[in-house]
């Protein structure tokens, strides 16, 4: 069983959503893959003030559904929105159905005031989607192994949508192969290019199979889309050849 990845390392263009929701349509309609993946907040670019929140019956996050559907695929990637007056950097999947899952980020970006405007989550959320079980996680929860630690057969690949400025991207080069090493899954970890009034991104987006080693990966400091395909099988038989997971620690969260 295969899934085919799309990662689009994209150049954001800041609060202008429509401009955005143009080359997302872009990238999902030319991209050969089964599941395309974007970066943290990819119709508004990262902030951390609650007006850049969109409502949860946003047109423009209603259209992000409707391209997936009409192309097929299925669109992931972090919006920030407003759910009833709390303010959530919200991971959603939207299914080729017209469903879609998500996840709310847990960890928030204390540095830049994102505990301060926004709601965390508190669910772990692990969704299937043509037969691949899939953790997802945001940016900032890399740094957490906690979080996204695998303690029994739980999940076959992670998505970490980001946006890592190009001034810590030395940890997030080191920190995506210990996940996938650690947790013995696919890793898929994708953020912007560009520059906001805040910071400069390089991307550095990859892909990653279960021993750490990289599948594909996005030039660095461009705009661009790699698709990867991923094999179950091989991870079913890794895993059952060197079962490391078994011996997991038991732990809670709180």
């Amino acid at each position: 069983m295969r899934l085919r990845v799309a990662i689009c390392q994209m150049d954001i263009v800041w609060g202008d959503c429509e401009a955005n929701l143009q080359r997302v349509e872009s990238y999902v309609c030319s991209a050969d893959a089964d599941l395309v993946v974007f970066p943290e907040m990819f119709l508004t670019g990262y902030d951390c003030s609650s007006e850049i929140a969109l409502p949860t019956d946003s047109p423009f996050i209603g259209r992000v559904q409707i391209i997936a559907q009409e192309a097929g695929r299925a669109v992931a990637g972090t919006i920030a929105v407003n759910d009833n007056g709390a303010i959530y950097n919200r991971f959603y999947l939207f299914r080729p159905d017209g469903t879609a899952e998500y996840y709310d980020k847990r960890h928030l970006f204390r540095m830049a005031g994102e505990d301060k405007a926004f709601a965390a989550g508190n669910e772990r959320v692990v969704v299937e989607y043509m037969g691949w079980r899939i953790l997802l996680q945001v940016c900032y929860d890399l740094r957490f192994p906690v979080w996204s630690r695998q303690c029994g057969d739980e999940y076959d690949l992670v998505i970490y949508s980001a946006e890592w400025a190009q001034a810590r991207v030395g940890a997030w080069d080191r920190l995506l192969p210990a996940r996938a090493i650690e947790n013995q899954s696919f890793v898929v970890g994708v953020n912007r290019v560009g520059d906001d009034h805040t910071a400069h991104y390089s991307g550095h987006s990859v892909v990653l199979n279960p021993y750490g080693e990289v599948v594909a990966r996005v030039d660095d400091d461009v705009e661009g889309v790699v698709v990867a395909e991923l094999d179950i099988e091989k991870l079913r038989r890794f895993r059952e050849k060197f079962p490391a997971w078994a011996d997991a620690d038991k732990f809670f969260i709180e």
